[in-house]
């Protein structure tokens, strides 16, 4: 492999990570958004202190062979590096299917990485107009709802997942999302209330969930043929 994948961390066993089957989490180092809820912020730099060599990630999936069943690249942002897809191939030649969390930064290096996913677990941040309120980057929602149609386009088995921080995003803007996925398409929607013990921001408020979510939960469930809410 001319560039090997930079791994910042490993999950040697998970059943949430990739739906019905045992997998293990490979958290891609590098980040090109800065989400102010972000929980591993280790992970934005391109280069990280805890990094894994990508030799080591395959002799431990060599001994896992015949127990876990996918490989789950997450991140950071797994679709900025060079090297997600031919590493993702030579997972999946080691008899693993594979699994990718990706928000599609950048549609054409996600375009050309979901084409090795079996599974993607896709993050929806915002309505595109909103989204920069969370990344802090410019045209971040533009990318991330364009990179959303390579995803439906493409045919690969897929979620669309949303995180909600209350200071962030209200009962009405998630709905609106909710509805601009369905629109879409999309069958498949997560909503998964923010990880608070540590977050990029250290500064964001801490508000509980509003009342008018439960009201909120049964429209998008009956909005959506699966919905699930994970709530931490």
């Amino acid at each position: 492999m001319s560039r090997a994948l930079r791994v910042g961390g490993l999950v040697p066993l998970t059943t949430l990570d990739y739906p019905g089957l045992l997998a293990c989490v490979l958290f891609c180092q590098g980040c090109a958004w800065r989400c102010r809820y972000c929980h591993n912020p280790d992970l934005i730099t391109a280069r990280g202190e805890q990094e894994i060599p990508w030799w080591q990630v395959l002799d431990f999936l060599e001994r896992r062979q015949g127990l876990l069943q996918a490989v789950v690249f997450s991140g950071g942002e797994a679709t900025l590096q060079g090297g997600l897809v031919p590493a993702m191939e030579q997972v999946r030649r080691m008899g693993f299917r594979v699994g990718l969390h990706s928000a599609g930064i950048k549609p054409w290096a996600f375009s050309w990485a979901v084409k090795a996913a079996d599974w993607v677990g896709f993050d929806i941040k915002a309505l595109a107009e909103d989204a920069e309120l969370i990344t802090g980057v410019s045209g971040s929602g533009k990318a991330n709802w364009r990179s959303l149609e390579h995803l439906l386009a493409s045919g690969v088995d897929y979620e669309c997942r949303t995180t909600v921080h209350w200071h962030l995003l209200d009962v009405e803007r998630l709905w609106r999302i909710g509805q601009r996925l369905h629109a879409f398409g999309v069958e498949r929607f997560a909503v998964q209330i923010v990880r608070s013990t540590r977050m990029l921001d250290p500064d964001l408020p801490m508000t509980a969930t509003p009342k008018e979510a439960g009201e909120l939960w049964r429209r998008l469930a009956q909005l959506f043929t699966h919905f699930e809410l994970r709530d931490h």
